[in-house]
């Protein structure tokens, strides 16, 4: 299991790679939608929708608000992104509350809340710069590794039990401590404003774990381990994109609050 792993990841990193940084520019950015329809389709798996026309029918929902965002109304970014981190410090409460009854209506909606804003955060951020979106990829990664190997070590206090039994406070503080690192060394190789900059990837780390704890949240009310099994070992696209999700947003939008970019 732990070879799989490593292998799919090791994939993803190249393919990640390749997109990024050899092909076309608008053909990334489609192959960027494409990805998160297909999380679409993964979402309408937490529907309890039985017929294959009814998720079909979702996710092309979703796809043509994620068309409508690129192709007619780019200029609704701000407020989509802006709705959206609205949306994500709810979420927080959400999973305070956790186990309560998600009617279906519900979910339809997050679903749309969770991928469309994500894609437009995304196409904003690749176009700033490859640069930042590698940026905030490593904010996640590292939150996400330094939650790993803190939990593993000093992992005590749990964070949501009921959610994602694995997941330590010690762990969550290991991830910011390392996000923290990070954004001090390249605060200080960019000649940034540390006292803003800090503070900044912090919050953004931050809102990564309510990503990743509230699709788990939909996955248990779903009943399902995994939202697909697209990345052997890792799961589905949601999986992997969970925590970006919530931290996308959040880091398009500051970035340009704070003037960062």
């Amino acid at each position: 299991m732990l070879k799989t792993r490593i292998v799919t990841a090791l994939v993803s990193l190249v393919l990640i790679g390749v997109v990024l940084f050899v092909v076309p520019a608008q053909y990334a950015e489609w192959l960027i939608g494409v990805l998160l329809i297909a999380g679409a389709w993964e979402w309408s798996g937490f529907l309890g929708l039985s017929a294959t026309a009814a998720r079909i029918a979702y996710t092309a929902a979703i796809g043509a608000c994620i068309a409508l965002v690129y192709f007619v109304v780019p200029e609704t970014t701000p407020l989509i992104l802006q709705i959206a981190c609205i949306w994500w410090m709810i979420a927080f409460f959400w999973n305070l509350r956790f186990p309560t009854a998600i009617p279906h209506p519900v979910r339809w909606v997050c679903g749309l809340l969770v991928i469309v804003p994500l894609f437009a955060a995304l196409i904003l951020i690749f176009r700033l710069g490859i640069e930042y979106l590698v940026f905030i990829l490593l904010i996640v990664w590292a939150a996400d590794a330094g939650a790993y190997f803190a939990g593993k070590g000093f992992g005590r206090v749990k964070l949501a039990p009921a959610i994602s039994p694995g997941k330590t406070w010690e762990g969550v503080i290991g991830g910011l401590l390392l996000v923290g690192a990070l954004a001090v060394a390249v605060g200080i190789w960019r000649d940034l404003n540390i006292g803003v900059f800090l503070p900044f990837c912090l919050a953004v780390a931050a809102l990564s774990v309510v990503g990743d704890l509230t699709v788990s949240m939909f996955k248990r009310t779903a009943g399902v381990k995994d939202s697909g099994s697209l990345f052997p070992g890792h799961g589905g696209v949601l999986d992997r994109i969970d925590s970006v999700a919530a931290a996308a947003p959040l880091f398009a939008l500051g970035a340009g609050w704070l003037g960062l970019i």
